[in-house]
């Protein structure tokens, strides 16, 4: 189980990196049956082909949510609240069979107006099983502080 960090116990410029995942082609069948999103450049080779892509692709959110979720099952994890806001690009297509994980590192913290809550603002890098960043962003995070727990 993993230890999560209280506000406290967070600096800035304190860094995890997530362990990894293989994008399958069930996720992103599945994910195209949650979100609704059945746009044919995740669903159909020829359609994603004729833009340029070698097959089709990933959704984008699909990448973020899986890379939330690594993040929430990393060796060290936060005593969080709540997401409060994503900031989030999209630099390069995910495929089946690509193996994406996050560099997550922590570059802002603040105390909110209530002593149990604090922020932390933390900027993802996710990549492929190449090295490459496909996609990017920060998320703020709201966790708690040794008092609220």
């Amino acid at each position: 189980m993993s230890k999560a960090l209280f506000f406290e116990e967070v600096p800035e410029g304190f860094t995890l990196d997530t362990g990894a995942i293989v994008v399958t082609e069930s996720h992103i069948v599945q994910f195209a049956g949650l979100s609704g999103d059945f746009f044919d450049v995740h669903m159909d080779d020829e359609f994603a082909q004729s833009l340029g892509f070698p097959r089709r692709i990933a959704h984008g959110l699909l990448g973020l949510i899986l890379t939330d979720g690594l993040k929430n099952r990393a060796e060290c994890t936060f005593a969080g609240v709540a997401s409060l806001n994503w900031n989030w690009n999209f630099r390069k297509p995910i495929f089946a069979g690509d193996r994406i994980k996050a560099h997550v590192t922590v570059i802002a913290k603040r105390l909110t107006k209530r002593s149990d809550r604090g922020l932390l603002t933390l900027s993802f890098a996710v990549t492929n099983q190449h090295g490459e960043v496909v996609q990017e962003g920060t998320n703020v995070l709201m966790v708690r502080t040794k008092e609220g727990s």
